[in-house]
């Protein structure tokens, strides 16, 4: 099934995740909510082994919102120790299978050992080209885009270019970074919740019903397929409306 996908036409360049669920999965199963944020480690680990087979260059996973801050002081605290052990275990992984990974998001507000490993990660992975794994950590698209208006003028013309680049920013090595093609929240709710809001002005939109810790390869390759099945017309007529079947 991802083979097929990969080979054929239509794949989402740039895909993102808004991993909705953990908390629910561990205390449906009675454990506290921490063990949940745990075994969502593994998801991502298989999502982000998987995408590339799906033709995905660029992956954004959104792990913590600059709102989660408000969610009780041993939940986070949880889950900063988990950011450290996941981009410590996981660079390796990743040097190995090409990933290179960038974290998006404020960092004067994370705690040392945080930074020290996201910093860390980045360098080791920089060289990566199979996949760019975007991890949002206390991450806000409304304060990213304050902050791309606070940087300066616009160049007359091409103005809403220039706020997209510095919005989207770029990979290691100068790369550029697309916009979202496919948005997929899962966890059954429907809402973006700040995350990439000017990247996903045209994003399809996959809302899933399945709980992240549950999310893997074979999830990802539906939505893909989904993706591929609709028609993206960016505000022009499509095929189908030209032949008056639609608007």
């Amino acid at each position: 099934m991802i083979q097929s996908i990969a080979q054929g036409k239509g794949a989402p360049r740039h895909v993102a995740i808004i991993m909705d669920g953990n908390g629910r999965w561990a205390v449906r199963r009675g454990h506290p909510r921490p063990f949940g944020h745990r075994a969502g480690a593994g998801a991502v680990r298989r999502v982000v082994e998987a995408a590339p087979e799906l033709g995905i260059e660029t992956l954004s996973l959104y792990a913590f919102s600059a709102d989660n801050w408000h969610r009780p002081a041993a939940e986070v605290t949880g889950l900063m120790r988990l950011f450290v052990r996941y981009l410590r275990t996981e660079t390796l992984r990743c040097v190995d299978a090409g990933v290179c990974v960038s974290v998006i998001g404020r960092r004067d507000r994370l705690p040392d050992t945080v930074r020290a490993a996201i910093a860390s990660c980045e360098s080791a992975t920089e060289r990566g080209r199979a996949l760019h794994l975007r991890l949002a950590i206390d991450y806000s698209s409304r304060v990213e885009m304050l902050a791309a208006a606070a940087a300066g003028p616009l160049p007359p013309g091409d103005g809403m270019e220039e706020f997209g680049r510095r919005i989207r920013g770029r990979a290691p090595g100068g790369r550029e970074v697309p916009d979202v093609d496919l948005l997929i929240r899962t966890g059954g709710e429907q809402r973006l919740s700040d995350f990439m809001l000017w990247e996903c002005a045209y994003a399809e939109l996959c809302f899933m019903p399945v709980l992240w810790p549950d999310f893997g390869a074979e999830q990802l390759s539906a939505a893909v397929s989904t993706y591929r099945s609709r028609e993206r017309r960016f505000g022009r007529v499509g095929a189908a409306a030209g032949r008056g079947a639609g608007s």
